[in-house]
């Protein structure tokens, strides 16, 4: 447990914001002390998904949903420890496509499938002989990845489950266990392939051609809508008597976007985390050939106009190398391992780190040794020593991809940036910053670590002021919260 900085008397309303990530929860709590943001980490769960090679021929892929919801009550009991003035207002972010089904009880029908289990890949080969992946862009202006929810969808229904099963995205369900109405946020929404652009509704034609049910998906709501007030045992707590249900920007990447304090018309940006997304905000979105081969996507953004970006495999290879390393006992630290990769020449190795071997998940040396060798380069001795190595050889690699991304950006958009704009927890990795400004020619502006959180917050301030939401409102909050003193 991290050291919590002593209760004050703050002189308005606390806000909770809750960030679901790949590999942690968590629960942050925004306090103003004598007038100015304070920021704690109150909990962080360790996350990631539990693989059962028993279940079916090919195993499972799931997430911990019980492990989950068991961290974020438990980070809720400690923010209201630490907020004797109450919380106004709670609001939920996290990673895209997944959802949870739920029973007529209204509780979870199975732990949740992760978007990486290969299950979708028979489920999109089918749904691309009915919905070609350019006749579903062109509806959605969402780049058709195997792993968005439509596929998701199509997969449970090939598995012989009743599509008139209600769903619920991730984010969403946090805030449904809580006590608000089932529904989907719209920039969350923009990732299922089933939404259509240019109306920000369901698209009924996608529904109806692949067999699933309309009926099944939530209604659709604006980024900053109060959806419900907090119930259940929580609601017990003091601090949580009249607390709010706010849908933020659901999807953390919209979340963190909304939390840069200026306008982007000449910056990219790069969201980097266990996915690394890169582009730019767009007043609309380019649904063109050219950007569909190039791999990129349109998403909705929290204050107007389009996120266009593509996804890089990210820190996921990272980790995946670490934890297979720490299971043969090598006892490594992240951190230490990235110093040591710092120090080594710059070899001459890349890989494609977009692979698709290199998006699942085990064996990730063996993984990306096999690319290497796919790719007419010389395999790294999985030994003891060679650890910095690998992450050295990663880390070029996504430079590399960044910089393809960058140049392939500045043509589909026609736009000459001056800079990036790097957010997220791999912000902090110097050598990453560093490799990337080489790759780019482009200067990084290294934005907040943590910009999920900051913007989940801008948008609940901005909504507790209007509703509708007035999204110049969430500009001028980032402004404020960018200067807040963070603990944790």
């Amino acid at each position: 447990m991290r050291k919590q900085p002593k209760s004050g008397r703050s002189s308005a309303p606390a806000r909770v914001a809750i960030d679901l990530g790949a590999e942690s929860c968590r629960v942050s709590l925004l306090r103003w002390v004598s007038g100015s943001p304070q920021i704690t980490l109150v909990h962080r769960t360790p996350n990631g998904p539990d693989f059962d090679p028993a279940a079916g021929p090919n195993g499972e892929l799931r997430w911990p949903l019980a492990r989950i919801l068991l961290g974020i009550r438990h980070g809720l009991v400690l923010a209201a420890d630490l907020a004797p003035e109450g919380i106004a207002s709670i609001a939920v972010d996290g990673w895209a496509v997944d959802y949870i089904r739920l029973t007529p009880a209204d509780s979870p029908e199975s732990e949740p499938f992760c978007y990486r289990d290969i299950r979708t890949e028979s489920a999109k080969a089918t749904a691309d002989s009915i919905l070609p992946p350019e006749e579903i862009f062109s509806l959605t202006s969402a780049q058709p990845l195997r792993i968005n929810t439509v596929y998701q969808l199509l997969a449970d229904l090939h598995a012989g489950l009743d599509p008139a099963t209600p769903w619920i995205q991730f984010p969403e369900y946090i805030l449904h266990w809580l006590g608000a109405r089932r529904v989907a946020e719209y920039t969350n929404a923009s990732h299922t392939g089933v939404l259509l652009g240019p109306t920000r509704q369901w698209s009924p034609e996608i529904f109806s051609r692949l067999g699933l049910s309309l009926a099944a998906a939530p209604p659709i709501v604006q980024p900053g809508t109060v959806i419900g007030r907090v119930a259940g045992p929580i609601a017990g707590l003091p601090a949580y008597r009249n607390t709010a249900l706010i849908a933020p920007a659901c999807h953390d990447t919209a979340s963190a976007i909304a939390a840069i304090p200026f306008p982007m018309e000449s910056s990219a940006y790069l969201v980097a985390g266990t996915w690394s997304l890169v582009g730019t905000l767009v007043p609309t979105p380019i649904a063109t050939p050219a950007a569909l081969a190039a791999g990129f996507t349109n998403q909705g953004a929290a204050i107007g106009g389009s996120l266009f970006h593509t996804n890089v495999n990210g820190m996921w290879s990272l980790k995946q190398c670490l934890d297979h390393w720490n299971g043969q006992d090598r006892e490594l630290d992240l951190l230490s391992l990235i110093t040591h990769a710092a120090e080594l020449p710059a070899p001459n190795l890349r890989f494609k780190v977009d692979a698709p071997a290199l998006l699942l998940a085990g064996k990730m040396p063996e993984r990306i040794n096999d690319q290497l060798i796919a790719e007419g380069s010389q395999p790294i001795p999985d030994l003891p020593g060679n650890e910095p190595l690998f992450f050295r050889v990663i880390f070029e690699s996504l430079a590399l991809r960044y910089a393809q991304v960058i140049t392939q950006l500045q043509q589909l958009t026609g736009r000459t940036f001056s800079q990036i704009v790097m957010v997220g927890g791999a912000n902090r990795n110097q050598l990453l910053v560093r490799l990337t400004e080489a790759a780019t020619g482009l200067p990084i502006l290294v934005g907040p670590s943590e910009g999920s959180t900051l913007g989940n917050l801008a948008i609940q301030l901005a909504a507790s002021e209007s509703q509708p939401m007035d999204p110049a409102r969430v500009l001028h909050w980032a402004s404020i919260l960018n200067q807040a003193d963070f603990h944790g």
